[in-house]
């Protein structure tokens, strides 16, 4: 029996199965605003057969946006559209999540100012942000939970907050891009302080499951890896995270090439996993149905997140549950399609 289409909890959470859609910006929305083409995409991922779609990067503030192409959930305008997404993604039977993201220094957007932890532009094509003051902090904190709250409102089961790649909440945790010495500066404990804090305001207004996602390793000298990084969750997992998305890089640019193959990510979530002790979600360029359910069944991870593979396939679940004779009900408008 495939481990992969096992169902899975996480929280109070059940879901049919170990496959999770990953956020992936779309560059679609207007002014925050999601478009009928995030209705069509997240909906016909979950006909497929995905049984966790997180939503792309949501910004929590205009700021928070990567672009201005962004989607966002910092005003109750942006409530509707992002149920119309929510609704759709229940409808076809998977459970709908939302990354909540603030940009930081590696916000693109029309915006006047860019905020980080320190005022180190990411590389010489960006703006330099301006050092957040103890104000700006706690700002942040109230917009991550008034984007929770609408989330909520939206009918997201689950929350991820981004902190990885680079953006606000990871560049407090990475010494690359955090050189302050108060108390969210210098030692793992207050590097990870503010993402404590953003979980903690989260879990006040938002009574689903909370995910973490990380860049496990920097991949630049001085920078994190999955010790720092999974000693940093250990400080603050007690604050309500139930799982760790695990990805790598984007932090600081890199000044040699990435070892980049089919999962090369996934030994980073299994050491993430041991030192934490949390469920981890795993990815990397993961195609393979089979690598999939080795993943799964050696319990290398709780879950696989599978991007591009279902960019180019939306139906690829279905076709896997195929591949290795998973007994996953297909939809019945398509159960015509399905192979003996």
């Amino acid at each position: 029996m495939s481990k992969l289409f096992n169902n899975y909890t996480i929280g109070k959470l059940e879901i049919k199965n170990r496959l999770a859609v990953p956020p992936m910006c779309m560059y679609s929305a207007k002014d925050g605003h999601a478009s009928d083409f995030h209705t069509i995409h997240y909906g016909s991922m979950a006909i497929g057969g995905a049984g966790l779609i997180i939503v792309e990067a949501t910004g929590v503030s205009p700021c928070g946006r990567i672009t201005d192409n962004c989607l966002g959930a910092y005003e109750d305008s942006h409530i509707e559209s992002l149920k119309r997404i929510a609704d759709a993604i229940k409808s076809g039977g998977s459970v709908p999540a939302i990354q909540l993201n603030h940009a930081g220094r590696k916000c693109t957007a029309d915006v006047p100012e860019i905020y980080a932890p320190s005022a180190i532009a990411f590389d010489s094509s960006y703006r330099v942000p301006i050092e957040m003051n103890q104000k700006g902090i706690q700002t942040t904190i109230d917009a991550f939970k008034s984007a929770a709250k609408r989330a909520g409102e939206a009918g997201f089961e689950m929350i991820e907050i981004h902190g990885a790649h680079g953006y606000l909440l990871s560049s407090y945790l990475s010494p690359l891009s955090n050189k302050r010495t108060d108390e969210y500066g210098g030692s793992h404990e207050n590097r990870a302080r503010i993402v404590g804090q953003v979980i903690k305001a989260v879990k006040e207004v938002f009574k689903g499951a909370i995910c973490l996602r990380v860049s496990a390793k920097d991949f630049v000298d001085g920078g994190n890896n999955t010790s720092d990084v999974g000693t940093m969750i250990n400080s603050i997992k007690n604050n309500g995270i139930d799982i760790v998305n695990v990805s790598s890089g984007a932090v600081a640019p890199v000044t040699s090439a990435i070892p980049i193959y089919p999962g090369y990510q996934v030994k980073l979530a299994e050491e993430i996993k041991s030192i934490t002790g949390l469920p981890v979600m795993a990815g990397g360029l993961l195609t393979s149905p089979l690598q999939m359910e080795e993943i799964i069944a050696n319990e290398r991870a709780d879950m696989v997140y599978v991007g591009r593979e279902l960019l180019r396939n939306p139906h690829f679940p279905l076709l896997a549950s195929n591949e290795l004779k998973a007994k996953m009900p297909w939809p019945v408008q398509y159960e015509r399609a399905k192979k003996s």
